[in-house]
């Protein structure tokens, strides 16, 4: 049933997220070194720095339609994590802190001193650690459908991770994309161990850690998604949002639970979320 179900959602990934690339005239790409990682990475459009963080099992080519979306009106700078798309893995655990720490190193490497960060899923929780441990590097930060604590997650999804096997991915875009970009081919099983790893370790990040973020922080997340959405309102709560005391003004901060949305129908809701993103970061904050 669950192989049933997984090959299912990616092959809907698939489907979500076909859509026409920028002009690869218009793309510059390239590597920088980062805590012992060769980093892929892209840069889309002028403007406004902003970094994209990916999902789990995807790369830069997956979260094509939000990179076109905000490259409209910014510099987007797409980067490929640890194990994932053209960056190879190293000898060590895929944690959020260590890719966060990657994030940071990539910018500095590449001269973004800060930049707005818009994270998916993984990306989202390694965004909210390049928060923390790096504040001066974010400016303002969108998360969507990321979680601080294991317990965010709905507790049968987060059973399911056990099940995974490579063998499940067999002929989904997620094996296919991967296939067709990694540096070492036969590393995707160590990409799927290292991965249900991650999401089987005990994440009990401090509540403090969350609230203490210096840049303002939109939380996004689907009414379907695996994200419960009370995970999404305590987030959202412990960057002090709330009712306005003069029903007029509002918090730096924000929140969207997208109706009728799944966790992958996040991405796949890439011009309503990319409206909001955008907003956000260009909204004047007092």
């Amino acid at each position: 049933m669950l192989k049933i179900a997984l090959i299912t959602v990616v092959t809907t990934l698939g489907m979500l997220l076909a859509s026409p690339a920028f002009a690869t005239d218009q793309v510059k790409t390239g590597y920088a070194q980062a805590n012992g990682l060769k980093m892929y990475y892209e840069v889309y459009g002028s403007g406004r720095p902003v970094v994209v963080l990916h999902g789990a099992y995807m790369s830069t080519e997956s979260m094509q339609p939000v990179i076109d979306g905000l490259a409209k009106t910014r510099q987007v700078i797409a980067v490929d994590l640890q194990g994932h798309g053209r960056t190879g893995d190293i000898d060590r655990p895929i944690t959020y802190e260590n890719m966060a720490d990657d994030v940071a190193a990539l910018m500095q490497a590449i001269g973004i001193p800060q930049a707005d960060v818009f994270g998916y899923s993984m990306g989202a929780a390694v965004a909210y650690q390049l928060a923390i441990r790096h504040p001066d590097h974010v400016r303002r930060l969108a998360a969507a459908s990321g979680t601080y604590r294991a317990d965010g997650i709905y507790a049968a999804s987060r059973e399911g991770v056990k099940q995974i096997t490579p063998q499940m991915f067999a002929g989904s875009p997620w094996e296919k994309e991967y296939m067709r970009l990694a540096p070492n081919k036969a590393n995707w099983p160590v990409l799927v161990e290292k991965l249900k790893a991650l999401d089987m370790a005990p994440q009990e990040w401090p509540a403090k850690d969350i609230s203490g973020i210096k840049a303002p922080v939109l939380v996004i997340s689907g009414d379907s998604d695996i994200i419960r959405p009370e995970h999404s309102v305590e987030i959202f709560r412990l960057r002090g949002g709330g009712p306005s005391p003069d029903f007029m003004g509002s918090s730096a901060n924000e929140l969207a639970i997208l109706p009728a949305t799944t966790h992958l129908g996040v991405i796949g809701r890439s011009d309503l979320v990319v409206s909001m993103v955008a907003a956000f970061f260009d909204k004047e904050i007092k």
